[in-house]
């Protein structure tokens, strides 16, 4: 078992050949200085994967090694990632073939961030990007039991210094809904169940019939993003329509993706409310739910976030329970008389 970095004149190229288990595996890089570097790099960092595997037993027998793009192909196959699939296309495009689960996944998504920085993305962007692999590490170890230790933990999502948060007000709501015309009824509908029940985009159009039950939603863990399944009630008001939409009797809504993004586009454009987007009405749920006295934490998980940190971005809108706690609590000030009137 080794590897070896070596020129061959007659073909003008740097070979890293790598010897693993009785088995050989190649790669040329072209045969200049250049090539040269690239060589040692990739030898470098090969060298260190099988310096990982030999820390974790996989020369042993004991696990065998398990590649990203193979965890990447699993999270597609056992979960719904469509609310993920922008952020996910790029990611296996710079991870590549070769990068194998351990730290070296950790340190290539931590190299992608630093990269993304550079570029200029939004912090907001590059957290997406490092959310795809701390969910396959996650998986990884936690359900596949294909490593032994949880890296997940080990990559970090700073919040964004200047996101960009709209909370559409009901007054917004209404303008938009009543700008959509009558014969998208089923549009409308779909828009409206967005803003009460706080779905994805992604686990809305996913709905199947046994996600609807006694005017709750019941998501599945491999419907959402957070890997945690959860339940979300659906207004009195809202119910009757559950039954009248086509995922009810087996017909994806995502059939209807075009038509929905074409009415929600029509709207803003009639309301002059151009810079909304449909994630916004989840930020206008989180804030339905709060001006109803909610706390942090049922927000936290009626929205399915992974943790209070995510959803400590809607902290202001609860100043005012705060103060309507203090102005629960018992009055004690009579008491505090009685004992001034008697030391006196």
């Amino acid at each position: 078992m080794g590897i070896t970095v070596r020129y061959r004149k007659g073909r003008d190229k740097w070979i890293v050949t790598e010897t693993y288990d009785g088995q050989r595996h190649q790669r040329t890089f072209a045969g200049t200085k250049e090539g040269k570097r690239q060589a040692d790099e990739y030898a470098a960092a090969r060298q260190v994967a099988l310096n990982d595997a030999r820390f974790n037993g996989e020369v042993m027998g004991r696990k065998p090694r398990r590649s990203f793009l193979e965890g990447v192909n699993r999270w597609i196959d056992e979960y719904d990632v469509s609310s993920q699939a922008k952020a996910i296309r790029p990611v296996v495009v710079y991870m590549g073939p070769d990068v194998m689960l351990g730290m070296e996944a950790v340190d290539k998504a931590r190299r992608m961030a630093r990269e993304l920085k550079q570029k200029g993305r939004a912090q907001s962007t590059i957290n997406n990007h490092v959310q795809v692999v701390k969910r396959v590490l996650n998986l990884a170890y936690r359900e596949w039991e294909w490593i032994d230790q949880p890296l997940g933990d080990k990559l970090k999502k700073p919040n964004p210094k200047n996101e960009r948060h709209s909370y559409p007000s009901v007054g917004d709501l209404k303008r938009l809904l009543q700008a959509i015309p009558d014969r998208r009824t089923e549009q409308k509908i779909i828009i409206t169940l967005a803003a009460v029940t706080g779905l994805r985009r992604g686990e809305l159009l996913a709905l199947e019939p046994s996600n609807y039950s006694n005017g709750r939603i019941l998501l599945r863990a491999n419907q959402t993003k957070s890997g945690k399944s959860r339940v979300v009630p659906v207004p009195q008001f809202a119910q009757p329509w559950m039954t009248m939409l086509p995922f009810m009797e087996g017909v994806p809504l995502k059939t209807a993706e075009r038509r929905i993004r074409t009415a929600w586009e029509d709207a803003r454009e009639q309301t002059g409310k151009h810079h909304l987007r449909f994630h916004d009405l989840r930020h206008c749920y989180a804030s339905l739910l709060a001006q109803a006295g909610e706390n942090m934490t049922t927000v936290r998980d009626l929205l399915g976030h992974s943790s209070l940190l995510v959803t400590s971005r809607y902290a202001h809108m609860f100043e005012k329970g705060l103060d309507e706690i203090g102005q629960r609590m018992p009055l004690l000030n009579a008491a505090i008389c009685d004992q001034n009137a008697t030391m006196h």
